[in-house]
């Protein structure tokens, strides 16, 4: 759970620049404070002629081919949005305006710790208004043959997920992570995005991984990892689908407070289960959180630097 019960926007406007990893084309994009209780919106500042303001909502998801994709109604949208999601999430972000140069978020080293450490320099600043979050009230799931999400209720907020990859580097692998912003920051944070490299000349004819190497992903070739440095925890694979669950499910637009489960899912079921949810309107509450909290401790930037217990972990 998160240590306070006030809203936050960011402290200072900051910068990142990267690429994207679908597209390709260089991205920069720009964070900035925004009012209480007015959530995160993106702005595609390289669109003049129409509406280029697109809300950080689970129904304006178009699109869930290897990464979520949010449009607007004019049809303008942004791409790759789950991992600064996921970190927004994590550290508390309620409000703030995304600027983005282009149509999809800059892919950075392939996980959300860029994004962590950005919010780190930048600082969050407290707000008067107080934290809404949507507490599940009884269990709602969406199915898909052997693909399955859960949104469960629970005294706290949790992620967990398993998948069974035809690989015997990846295998069987299944993970439950409790969501505070100090075990996101060890446990979820750094953990990269992923695929195979027999399948990349198939994305690129699709238009995606045009951008993808191996500085932004875990590159699998058989029952070898490609990446020099190898693997920042033995179970990456899956924590990473953890770190994608909480930037998709963050699209509720508020902290979640209950279990999410995910089943060999991706974003697509991620999306399909926050339908579900709110299709019964008797599975869940917004409440308002009112109990004050110890003030944020500041935690200052570093660099990843993977360690002996995270590889083993």
């Amino acid at each position: 759970m998160l240590k306070s019960v006030y809203q936050h926007t960011v402290k200072n406007t900051f910068t990142v620049t990267g690429i994207g990893v679908h597209s390709g084309a260089p991205a920069t994009m720009t964070i900035k404070p925004s009012p209480s209780s007015s959530g995160i919106v993106f702005i595609r500042t390289d669109i003049k002629d129409r509406s280029n303001v697109i809300p950080m909502r689970w129904d304006h998801v178009t699109d869930t081919r290897l990464c979520t994709v949010l449009s607007n109604k004019a049809g303008v949208s942004v791409s790759t949005v789950e991992h600064v999601l996921s970190a927004f999430a994590a550290l508390g972000l309620d409000n703030a305006v995304v600027e983005i140069d282009g149509p999809e978020v800059p892919i950075m080293d392939g996980s959300a710790i860029c994004f962590v450490e950005a919010l780190d320099q930048a600082g969050l600043r407290r707000q008067n208004a107080h934290r809404r979050a949507l507490r599940i009230k009884k269990t709602v799931s969406y199915q898909e043959g052997d693909k399955q999400a859960f949104l469960s209720p629970a005294d706290g907020t949790y992620f967990g997920f398993e998948i069974d990859f035809d690989n015997q580097l990846i295998g069987r692998q299944k993970y439950t992570h409790e969501m505070t912003e100090a075990a996101y920051r060890g446990e979820i944070a750094a953990a990269r995005t992923f695929g195979f490299l027999h399948e990349v000349e198939q994305l690129r004819k699709m238009g995606l991984a045009r951008g993808g190497s191996l500085d932004n992903a875990i590159v699998v070739d058989g029952d070898k990892i490609l990446n020099p440095d190898g693997l920042r925890f033995k179970n990456e694979f899956v924590r990473h689908k953890i770190l994608d669950a909480i930037g998709d499910i963050y699209l509720a637009g508020m902290q979640l407070i209950g279990h999410y489960h995910g089943v060999k899912a991706g974003h697509a079921m991620n999306n399909k289960v926050l339908h579900a949810l709110f299709a019964q309107t008797d599975a869940f509450e917004i409440v308002e959180l009112g109990q004050t909290a110890p003030p944020r401790r500041s935690m200052a930037a570093t660099c990843w630097t993977p360690s002996a217990a995270a590889v083993t972990a």
